[in-house]
């Protein structure tokens, strides 16, 4: 049997995927972004038939943006800002695992009645844009840590990047570069709401907000 190498690079992506369910600390989500960052980026270059030298560099530029820039920049937020680590759930991990299994699953099932003639060759490219998609909003519904929060905005970015990966091999590198940028400057602006929240309540827990007055 010969392996697609996408497939194989992505299961490892998916794998991440069920991590970042249970991951209890926030330097574990970051570095979790971040390894989903560095594969995504590289899978132009084993789906693009032909690479021109504009379209590799826009490439390796949202490689060291998603897999090295970003998670710095959340690191530093952290540090700087003296942000406790520990990730807060609103659902359970152990609940919180179940639900991934069942995103992948899901996932795998949904990518399944979809026809599209694109990536039907790669056959976990949709399930994990789906998986990606699905867990980024779930980090943002069932973590009260800011940081979390952010990291699932960022996991969403990532899904919405590997579809268009797939969708249009050959044009998306403009229109993606310019969101990926887009990304870049909301993660710098949610440090500095971070380090304030942080000062404001000692704490980025999302439900200390509901104190706020007008």
């Amino acid at each position: 049997m010969i392996f697609n190498p996408v497939d194989i690079i992505l299961s490892f992506v998916l794998l991440s995927v069920l991590f970042s369910f249970g991951a209890d600390r926030v330097q574990v989500l970051i570095k979790l972004v971040g390894f989903q960052g560095i594969v995504i980026s590289v899978i132009p270059f084993f789906i693009g038939e032909h690479m021109t030298t504009g379209g590799t560099v826009f490439t390796l530029a949202t490689l060291g943006i998603r897999g090295i820039i970003i998670p710095l920049s959340i690191f530093v937020a952290i540090r700087r800002g003296a942000i406790r680590r520990m990730v807060d759930p609103i659902v359970g991990y152990h609940a919180s695992i179940l639900c991934g299994l069942a995103v992948i699953i899901g996932a795998t099932y949904i990518s399944g009645r979809l026809d599209i003639g694109s990536v039907s060759e790669f056959k976990l490219l949709a399930p994990t844009a789906i998986a990606l998609l699905v867990t980024g909003m779930f980090l943002l519904m069932a973590r009260r840590n800011a940081i979390a929060m952010v990291i699932g905005y960022i996991m969403m970015e990532n899904g919405i990047y590997l579809v268009g990966s797939g969708l249009s091999v050959g044009t998306r590198h403009i229109v993606e570069f310019g969101i990926l940028l887009d990304v870049l400057a909301g993660v710098m602006i949610m440090a500095v709401i971070l380090r304030n929240i942080k000062k404001t309540f000692d704490d980025v827990d999302t439900a200390l907000l509901r104190t706020l007055k007008d």
